[in-house]
């Protein structure tokens, strides 16, 4: 999404392309630097349950995108919107040892591959779409809804997991509440 903003902030806003840039690192400082913290977040309360709640608020942030607000705004929702990302990357890097117990390094080498892979072809989407109906709208708007069907599919997956994942795996996920302890 990185390499789409500046030509989103450019054009929709009609920065010079150095204010274009500028805005944009702005923005992915905060997706790159809050990925630990979204790690963190996951050992503390579980990459599902955090998964939940980022796509939901990612997809609330895309949707306030495809308003095509104030330059102000879109760089609150955009700010978060990359945050949150960010998080999220901590998160699904928290589920894989949980999901693949025995193929760690295989399956976040796929992880990895998959987001690389997308992060290639957001962009192009949504500059394929803002070339076909000349807005951006469309195109935050539509990734809103994938994020949505995200957040569907994990709802599924987690009543999967729940049944096929050992006790320790779905609590250390957040699939499962917290145990109380018997002794205390």
């Amino acid at each position: 999404m990185a390499s789409y903003l500046t030509i989103f902030f450019h054009d929709q806003y009609a920065v010079s392309p150095v204010a274009a840039g500028d805005l944009t690192t702005v923005v992915v400082l905060f997706g790159s630097f809050l990925r630990p913290v979204g790690g963190l977040l996951a050992d503390r309360f579980g990459g599902y349950r955090l998964l939940l709640f980022l796509l939901g608020g990612i997809s609330v942030c895309l949707t306030g995108m495809a308003t095509l607000p104030a330059v102000q705004i879109a760089m609150m929702f955009l700010i978060l919107t990359m945050a949150m990302l960010g998080m999220g990357n901590g998160a699904v890097f928290q589920l894989v040892p949980q999901r693949f117990p025995k193929q760690v390094g295989i399956m976040t080498g796929i992880v990895g591959a998959a987001g690389g892979l997308g992060g290639f072809f957001l962009p192009s989407m949504l500059g394929a779409i803002k070339g076909r109906t000349g807005t951006f709208a469309l195109g935050f708007a539509i990734f809103a809804v994938i994020v949505l069907a995200g957040v569907t599919a994990l709802f599924r997956l987690g009543r999967v997991w729940r049944n096929s994942w050992s006790v320790e795996s779905a609590l250390r996920a957040g699939l499962l509440p917290e145990m109380q302890d018997e002794t205390a």
